[in-house]
């Protein structure tokens, strides 16, 4: 049975390689029929008769011509319904007896409705039902109420409704396949924006960590360079900041690049990312490496949202690293965490004299990490030069996804800026 299947399987992948050799085997299984029923008297004294008469010189040609016309129905849908229809209007007026070459117009006309639209098929098919019908009526030998002038019109008919129940199936499943592909071309785009969206959530979680210690450790080991040989304890203390700065570094490079190991490995870290609640040890880092830090927090109420609590700590984060990077020896930071309704305010202020560094160069990457981590929320960031010396960061970010918070967070901010400005 599988035999046979895979056989009957191949056979249609042959045919469907070849129309052309389809379409000569029909033609040639239609001349068969023609050539048998010319042979066939339908009106005999007991039934159909086989044997009683023979078809003419010009039926027979007529005959052949109308099934080789059948070879390029597929090519020429239409050229040849008009041939054999006029064939076979040729045999209905002139032919005595009849040969049946109205059966090629037939499979002419199930061809154009299977392959053109509906509107094509209904004015083909009434034209060439009325044509040969009318022919036969009007000009055959049998009377016009005879059966075989009622069967002409509904093989004409079944042909042409036929021809299109096959048409609208093809259209039915194109349609289904290709809705198919279609959501199949989503999902992988959907996953490859995904992708896209966590690789560039892990670059950014990257350059916060390196930036930040790294720049701690360089401030570290210079200041133990400086002091080495006057201050061995203060040296000391500062190594000690160094080690505790690397340390650091590498348990939250060590959780970050974790993300892409594979779900089974047992080595994936199982940590929370850093948010607000390890503000202070953040604050204390940068003390530590000589810069004044004052916080001021007015956030009490239920946690924000783990993307909102991670991105608020970046960004006071990859600031404080900026101020401690651009701003001078002597400037002082102001950290500020406000929750304002159904958003989070997180303003950081230096009074550095040194601006900050700009966005085209390699410096410039936190910043544009930090507006593409509040534009992921729905939120606003403001950042540049504050009026009298120094420079200004604001995020202000929605304690939810809904586009009216992310509206009322970017008209809040719009408001703040104006305010700043005045």
């Amino acid at each position: 049975m599988t035999a046979l299947a895979d056989r009957l399987a191949r056979t249609q992948r042959w045919l469907r390689a070849h129309p052309l050799a389809l379409d000569g085997g029909l033609a040639l299984a239609v001349l068969v029929c023609m050539v048998a029923g010319s042979f066939a008297e339908p009106n005999g004294p007991h039934g159909p008769t086989f044997g009683t008469r023979t078809p003419e010189v010009r039926s027979a040609l007529l005959m052949v011509v109308a099934a080789a016309a059948l070879v390029y129905r597929r090519r020429e849908p239409m050229a040849v319904l008009a041939v054999t229809g006029a064939l076979s209007v040729v045999e209905l007026v002139a032919g005595d007896p009849a040969a049946p070459v109205s059966m090629s117009a037939v499979i002419a006309l199930y061809t154009v409705a299977a392959r053109t639209d509906r509107p094509t098929t209904w004015r083909v098919g009434l034209l060439t039902m009325a044509a040969l019908t009318g022919a036969a009526m009007s000009f055959g030998t049998l009377p016009w109420y005879a059966q075989e002038n009622l069967g002409l019109f509904a093989w004409t008919g079944m042909a042409a409704a036929a021809g299109d129940a096959v048409r609208s199936r093809r259209a039915f499943v194109d349609a289904i396949r290709e809705r198919a592909e279609r959501a199949e071309r989503t999902r992988e785009e959907e996953a490859g924006r995904r992708v896209a969206e966590e690789r560039l959530r892990i670059a950014r979680d990257l350059h916060d960590v390196v930036a930040h210690h790294i720049a701690l450790v360089n401030v570290q080991a210079g200041v133990a360079a400086h002091v080495m040989d006057r201050r061995p304890d203060q040296a000391k203390e500062a190594l000690a900041h160094v080690r505790e700065a690397s340390r650091s570094a590498l348990n939250e490079l060590r959780a970050t690049v974790g993300l892409l190991r594979q779900s089974g490995d047992p080595e994936a870290p199982t940590e929370p990312a850093p948010g607000l609640g390890v503000l202070t040890e953040l604050v204390t880092t940068f003390r530590q490496a000589g810069l004044t830090v004052e916080v001021a927090r007015a956030d009490d109420g239920p946690a924000p949202p783990a993307a909102v609590d991670l991105a608020a700590y970046r960004i006071i984060q990859e600031s404080l690293t900026n101020v401690r990077k651009h701003a001078g020896e002597d400037a002082r930071a102001e950290v500020s965490v406000v929750r304002v309704g159904a958003t989070l305010e997180v303003t950081v202020l230096d009074n550095g004299t040194a601006p900050a560094a700009p966005e085209d160069d390699g410096g410039g990457h936190g910043l544009i990490g930090m507006r593409e981590r509040v534009a992921a929320l729905g939120g606003v960031l403001t950042a540049g030069p504050r009026y009298g010396g120094g420079f200004r960061v604001q995020a202000i970010l929605p304690l939810t996804t809904g586009a009216e918070d992310a509206g009322a967070a970017r008209r809040a901010a719009w408001a703040g800026r104006a305010g700043e400005d005045a």
